[in-house]
């Protein structure tokens, strides 16, 4: 019977090759939009796998050892005979199908700047109003990546996906415009107790959201409204607060609506964890580009950075900053949900 040679995933010599080309971990882990540490786990498993050290590393520099100088015709061989077969099967390539959740957000932002990057991709937004509804939909191959709250999926869901944090986004209230609390500019959670608000509860497209409200309620007072007919669409949206009168658990991006307002939460500022979120395996220039605009936008804009007086569930802010590079940085005065209330 035949020897079994490992499988060696293309991932693992792409970045071998960044960091044997660039000699500096942190500057081939920004080429590649990964965090250093999963750089260096990857570079880690394929010496694990080929049994050879490829770099010599020192506080000062890195540098190929004699089995890592062997190795790059190889690597590089393998890796354009990759590109070869892709190419060859991705003429006249289909669109890239992105969920975007609803306009105004941050996710059709990363879209728009995405285009301007690949400007020969065909980007397709689509409105699917919740992770966890979208997150099926990728699994099945009706769309292709989306946006939100990766730690409030299911493991299951999670297993298939892949995901890269874009975003620490203040929550927010929106209020009737003749709410008692509408005439703060903004709204310490503590003056939310004995309100009744609404976060989903019932839409099986939005358990995460649904999920990281009833983590941020308990402990304080703050009842979750029961289920009501879902509303698609702005006017739809408006009309059902109008009549119900009941306060929605937001983000600062969320859009204006007519006869209400939107107002920051405070004291703490709590956080929705935001990630670009795609199926695992994908191939298509057009995630290369989100995950390219996400990384840039991210930067600019600061979206990364926790606030000092910030609220968090602790398992998303390990999941967030285990992929983004943070771990260990700017989480001073963070809360973390540990059990009943904030810590």
């Amino acid at each position: 019977m035949p020897a079994q040679h490992p499988f060696l995933d293309p991932r693992l010599l792409r970045g071998y090759l960044a960091v044997a080309e660039e000699l500096h971990f942190t500057r081939a882990a920004s080429r590649l939009y990964v965090a250093q540490q999963a750089l260096s786990r990857d570079i880690r498993r394929l010496e694990r796998e080929l049994g050879a050290d490829l770099f010599v590393r020192t506080t000062r520099q890195v540098a190929l050892t004699a089995d890592g100088e062997r190795l790059l015709p190889y690597a590089r061989r393998v890796l354009e005979a990759q590109e070869e077969l892709l190419s060859a099967f991705t003429r006249g390539q289909r669109p890239l199908l992105v969920d975007v959740n609803s306009p105004g957000l941050v996710s059709g932002r990363i879209l728009d700047r995405a285009r301007e990057l690949a400007p020969d991709s065909e980007l397709m937004a689509r409105f699917e109003s919740g992770l966890t509804g979208a997150a099926g939909e990728m699994l099945a191959g009706r769309l292709d990546a989306s946006f939100g709250r990766f730690a409030g999926l299911d493991p299951a869901l999670r297993a298939g996906l892949e995901q890269q944090p874009v975003r620490y986004e203040p929550m927010a209230v929106v209020l009737p415009e003749d709410h008692h609390l509408a005439a703060l500019d903004e709204v310490p959670l503590a003056a939310l107790a004995g309100e009744t608000v609404y976060a989903g509860v019932g839409n099986p497209r939005t358990l995460e959201w649904t999920d990281l409200a009833r983590r941020l309620f308990e402990g304080r007072g703050i009842a979750l409204a029961p289920p009501a007919p879902v509303a698609i669409g702005a006017e739809e949206f408006r009309r059902v607060m109008a009549r119900t009168r009941t306060p929605v658990l937001a983000v600062v991006d969320f859009p204006a609506m007519a006869e209400s307002v939107l107002r920051p939460l405070v004291d703490p500022v709590p956080l929705s964890p935001v990630s670009l979120v795609w199926r695992k395996g994908l191939v298509h220039p057009g995630v290369d580009a989100l995950r390219r605009a996400a990384v840039e936008l991210s930067g600019e804009g600061g979206w990364l950075r926790i606030p000092e007086d910030a609220w968090i569930p602790a398992t998303d802010a390990l999941i967030m900053m285990s992929r983004s590079g943070h771990m260990g940085t700017g989480v001073t005065g963070v809360r973390y949900i540990l059990g009943p209330g904030a810590v």
